[in-house]
């Protein structure tokens, strides 16, 4: 059932009743591409002072008087602007009344310049302003990525229906009332990373201050708590959810916030990556991470010789070979003496499907390309990265690794198609700025530094490293709850690297029962898979109510 009007039999997904405080319509009036007009341009050249043609080349003049102007240019607005419209929904089979606002934060520095526009759209029972509600801040990672997928498609009142594990069909797409938001548990706010989405920075700040790990905490951080003061929300339970690169994002927030006196009751992780020094070249962690998931997969393409009648209790046997003989055979390096060497390859071949010849003419280390290309390659078929249950067809069988992601090109249309759409039509917010779903700036590289809490000196480790991060938060706030959840066939961050990662935060053991984990059957984004979303909306219901009573 979708959300309907008030009053009213509408099928429209969150159909609103008003639409007060919007941005100001764009003005056409100097025509469809913004420029002079052409009969003012046209008499003889630029017109001078006094109304006269002015003399010289025609042609010239003429591009002159057409060029741009600064307010032909679409710019984010400094001063905070938005569209507040009230909706009706349905959760867990129940009426629920709530209103949307799309607007724009302005961030600031210390010296309280603006320096930035976040885009951002909330959802709140009531008007959301001094409620005791806890309110929730979700984005998606990349990093450079919007967060159109979360919004889209988790925990919203709204969600965009897919055909996965298949490629979506084509428009219209449908958007449909999500009986499964957590709406009804806490408040929820989509933020955009600066760059991506509509957030861009303003004034003569450039892309490069938000453009890295540090700064981007920084900026999510300044944020959150401008929204808190507007919004009159600090004392609100508070909560962050972060997909992706957003759980790097999420634990290094957890211990700035911390520090800014922002106690959160919890925060939740969804596919995560917390340790990027692992993933550098030299070490053998990230290939020991790949193998359950890989076994995983192999088990759903039906690639075993004997197909586990229990995948979990399969999955946990999986794990204790791979961090036992196989972590020990890699740290044997060149040294590995022949015999193991082979024994090693038959069993990860046994584990992960693959034939042992490949195995072993990879020193026993399957690339994550390698493994998506070869697996299914007698079928001519690829893995998805985000979700193993994808498969694609490339060009050609040959090669190391595939051509695109299935996972990604099978979803993305569909989601930005609907975001478009319902921004306009139900969320009545109008912007000449082009939204980015994604956004990569050939001139800036991300920075990866990070100086985590306790580090000495100006330098921090060149690639982040934020479970310390979340550790610091932890101890400081020893009520403060975290909650993993992972998809089993995502091959983007495998769930038995973040059990490493989150295994190595050196928690003492008072704090360790404050870390939980869930598992789905679905891919880095679980909520694509309807069954496993259901799941997730009641695992999180329970925590809420957790959270929030300590």
């Amino acid at each position: 059932m979708a959300p309907q009007k008030s009053g009213d039999a509408a099928s429209r997904p969150g159909a609103r009743s008003a639409a007060p405080d919007k941005p100001a319509e764009p003005d056409h009036s100097r025509g469809p591409e913004n420029l002079h007009p052409d009969a003012t341009c046209d008499r003889g050249g630029a017109p001078a002072e006094g109304g006269e043609s002015s003399h010289g080349d025609a042609r010239a003049e003429r591009a002159a008087c057409r060029a741009l102007s600064d307010a032909d240019i679409a710019l984010a607005p400094i001063n905070e602007v938005k569209s507040v419209t009230h909706h009706q929904g349905v959760i867990g089979g129940r009426p629920i009344a709530y209103t949307a606002t799309a607007g724009t934060l302005t961030l600031r520095d210390d010296d309280g310049k603006p320096t930035a526009s976040m885009f951002y759209v909330a959802y709140t029972v009531g008007d959301g302003h001094g409620s005791p509600r806890p309110v929730t801040f979700f984005y998606n990672g990349g990093p450079g990525s919007s967060t159109v997928w979360l919004h889209m498609g988790s925990l919203s009142p709204v969600r965009v229906v897919t055909d996965s594990p298949q490629a979506t069909h084509n428009a219209p797409f449908e958007l449909v009332n999500n009986n499964d938001s957590l709406l009804d548990k806490s408040d929820l706010v989509f933020l955009d990373a600066v760059g991506a989405g509509f957030s861009r920075p303003v004034g003569d700040t450039k892309l490069a201050a938000f453009w890295g790990t540090d700064q981007d905490i920084d900026a999510f951080a300044r944020g959150i708590e401008r929204y808190l003061t507007a919004n009159d929300r600090w004392n609100s339970p508070k909560f962050l959810f972060g997909e992706s690169y957003g759980t790097t994002r999420s634990a290094g927030l957890s211990y700035r916030l911390q520090d800014d006196g922002v106690q959160l009751n919890g925060v939740i992780l969804l596919s995560s990556i917390l340790n990027y020094g692992r993933r550098d070249p030299g070490f053998d962690q990230e290939m020991i991470n790949y193998v359950p998931s890989y076994a995983a997969a192999a088990a759903y393409h039906n690639r075993l010789a004997s197909p586990p009648p229990d995948l979990p209790a399969f999955l946990r046997e999986v794990r204790a070979w791979a961090r036992g003989p196989y972590a020990e055979a890699l740290a044997e390096g060149q040294d590995l003496d022949p015999a193991t060497r082979t024994a090693i390859a038959q069993k990860l071949a046994s584990y992960i499907g693959l034939p042992v010849d490949v195995i072993l003419q990879s020193d026993l280390r399957i690339p994550l390309q390698r493994f998506r290309k070869e697996l299914l390659r007698d079928q001519r078929l690829t893995l998805g990265r985000y979700d193993d249950r994808f498969t694609g067809v490339d060009a050609e069988a040959a090669g190391d690794g595939p051509e695109y992601d299935p996972s990604d090109t099978g979803i993305s249309g569909a989601f930005v198609a609907a975001f478009h759409h319902y921004l306009t039509s139900e969320l009545d917010y109008h912007t000449d700025l082009s939204y980015r779903p994604t956004y990569y700036s050939a001139g800036v590289q991300w920075d990866f530094k990070h100086l985590p809490p306790g580090a000495r000196g100006p330098y921090g480790a060149t690639q982040a490293d934020v479970a310390l991060d979340l550790s610091a938060a932890m101890r400081q706030n020893p009520h403060l709850l975290l909650y993993s959840l992972n998809g089993i066939y995502d091959l983007a961050t495998p769930f038995f690297g973040t059990e490493y990662d989150l295994g190595h935060m050196q928690l003492d053991p008072q704090f360790k029962g404050n870390v939980r984990f869930a598992y789905y059957p679905s891919g880095h984004m679980v909520y694509l898979n309807p069954q496993a979303l259901t799941q997730m909306k009641a695992d999180l219901a329970r925590f809420y109510d957790e959270a929030t009573a300590r």
